[in-house]
C-alpha cells in the first residue's frame, strides 16, 4: 500500500488547457490528492514541447483550444509515441456528443472528464489511469524480461547443440580413422621373480584436442558412442595379442554398459578368450548385476577372467566385488601411493590383499611408483604389481 501511494505521488502529470482557471482548479485538486510533479501549459505547442521534455505519466488535455486544438495534440502524441509506449490521455471537454467522444478515442484518448469538474471524479480518474499505466509498464517489463530469458535459453540450447555436434564429429572421426587411436601396453609383473604375467591395454588418442583418454571415452558416452569407442580399443588391443609371449594375459578396460550391450559376446567363441582379462571399472554405479553376469559369465566359462578395477576408490567397493566374484582385484593407486609411510593406506591395502587371498582371487597393486612402495606391498603379501616404477605404458616391441 505504501509503495502504491508513493508511486502515485511521484507520478508526472501534464495539464494542457487554454483556460487558466481550469488549470488552477485541476492543479489544486491534484496537489491536495498528494501529487507532487504537476506541469502545465496554456497552449498546445507548449504542451507538446513539455510532453517531450518531462515524459509525463498522464496528460489532462482540453479538446477545444485556439490555433491547435486537442485533436491535433492527440494526433501529434500518437505520431511521436512508440508501439510499446502507453501514455494515458484524459480529455477535458464539455462536448460529450458521440462524434466528439469517438473522434477523441480514435486518436488515442483513454478517458474523459466533463466540465465542470467534480473533485472526486478528477482524482479517481487520474489515479485509475496512472495505475493502468503502471500495470502496463510492469507487464511490458515482464514480457521483455521473459523474451530476453527465452532468447538466452535459445542461445544456450543452440550453443549446446553446436557443441554436441562438434563432440559427435570428433568421436566419429576417431572411430573412422585408424590413425586417430593407438594402443600402448603396461606390464603387470610377479613380485617374486619380476616376470611379466600380463599387460594392460591403454588407448591413446592423436586427434585434437590433446587430452587424457578418460575425457575421450567420457565424451563418446555423452554423444551415445561410448560402447563403439570402447569396442574399437578392445579390438585394437586384441589385434596385438599374438605379439605377446604365450601365457601372458591381456587386460582390456570395459564399462558395464559395454558388457551389457552384448558387443563382447562373440569373444566367447574366439580362441583368444582364455588370455583375456576384462577390467570392469568401479567408478560407475551398478544397480543390477544380473545383466552384467548374463553376458560376462559365458566369457568366463571359456577361460576369460574378470578384474575389478580401482578397488577401494569407487561405488560400494565390497558390494561390487562380492556380486561380481572377480578372479582379479586391482588395488587402486590412491591406496598404493604413499603406502610405505601412511599407516591408514597400509592397513587398507593389507586388508584387501588378505581379502583377495581368502576368496581365491589374485590381486594387482597398481600405481606403484617407488621402490619403497614396492617393498612395502611385497611385505604385505602382494604378488602382482603394476606402475611406473615397474614399467611405463609403451607400444609392444616389433
Amino acid at each position: 500500500m505504501t509503495a502504491m501511494l508513493e508511486r502515485f505521488r511521484n507520478a508526472r502529470v501534464l495539464v494542457i488547457d487554454d483556460n487558466l482557471a481550469n488549470i488552477q482548479l485541476l492543479v489544486s485538486l491534484l496537489e491536495r490528492a498528494g501529487l507532487r510533479q504537476i506541469s502545465t501549459a496554456t497552449d498546445a505547442e507548449t504542451g507538446l514541447r513539455l510532453a517531450g521534455e518531462i515524459q509525463p505519466d498522464v496528460i489532462l488535455l482540453d479538446l477545444h483550444m485556439p490555433k491547435m486544438n486537442g485533436y491535433a495534440v492527440l494526433e501529434a502524441l500518437t505520431a511521436s509515441s512508440t508501439e510499446t509506449n502507453y501514455l494515458p490521455v484524459l480529455v477535458l471537454t464539455a462536448d460529450t456528443t458521440k462524434d466528439a467522444v469517438n473522434r477523441a478515442l480514435l486518436l488515442g484518448a483513454r478517458d474523459f472528464l466533463t466540465k465542470p469538474f467534480d473533485a472526486t471524479e478528477v482524482v479517481l480518474r487520474v489515479r485509475n489511469l496512472l495505475e493502468t499505466r503502471y500495470l502496463y509498464s510492469t507487464l511490458r517489463e515482464h514480457n521483455i524480461a521473459l523474451t530476453d530469458e527465452l532468447e538466452r535459453r535459445l542461445e544456450r540450447e543452440q550453443l549446446a547443440e553446436r557443441e554436441k555436434a562438434e563432440r559427435l564429429e570428433r568421436i566419429e572421426h576417431v572411430l573412422a580413422e585408424r590413425a586417430s587411436m593407438g594402443m600402448v601396453f603396461q606390464s603387470i609383473v610377479d613380485v617374486a621373480d619380476r616376470s611379466v604375467v600380463g599387460v594392460e591395454a591403454l588407448a591413446r588418442f592423436a586427434d585434437e584436442p590433446l587430452r587424457s583418454p578418460d575425457l575421450w571415452f567420457g565424451e563418446a558416452a555423452e554423444v551415445g558412442l561410448g560402447t563403439e569407442l570402447e569396442m574399437k580399443a578392445v579390438r585394437a588391443a586384441i589385434a596385438e595379442l599374438d605379439r605377446l609371449p604365450a601365457g601372458v594375459f591381456l587386460a582390456v578396460n570395459v564399462s558395464p554398459a559395454l558388457v551389457m550391450s552384448g558387443k563382447l559376446d562373440y569373444l566367447a567363441a574366439d580362441p583368444v578368450c582364455p588370455r583375456l582379462v576384462f577390467e570392469l571399472t568401479e567408478h560407475v554405479a551398478v544397480d543390477d548385476y544380473g545383466p552384467i553376469r548374463q553376458h560376462i559369465d559365458p566369457l568366463r566359462e571359456h577361460g576369460a577372467r574378470v578384474a575389478v578395477d580401482d578397488a577401494g576408490a569407487g561405488f560400494s567397493s565390497m558390494r561390487h566385488i562380492l556380486l561380481l566374484q572377480p578372479e582379479i582385484i586391482k588395488l587402486d593407486n590412491s591406496l598404493t601411493h604413499g603406502v610405505d609411510h601412511d599407516p591408514a593406506r597400509r592397513a587398507l591395502a593389507s586388508s584387501l590383499i588378505s581379502f583377495a587371498k581368502d576368496i581365491g582371487a589374485s590381486l594387482i597393486a597398481e600405481g606403484v611408483e617407488t621402490a619403497e612402495e614396492l617393498s612395502t606391498l611385497e611385505g604385505l603379501g602382494a604378488h602382482w604389481v603394476q606402475g611406473y616404477h615397474i614399467a611405463r605404458p609403451a607400444a609392444l616391441p616389433a
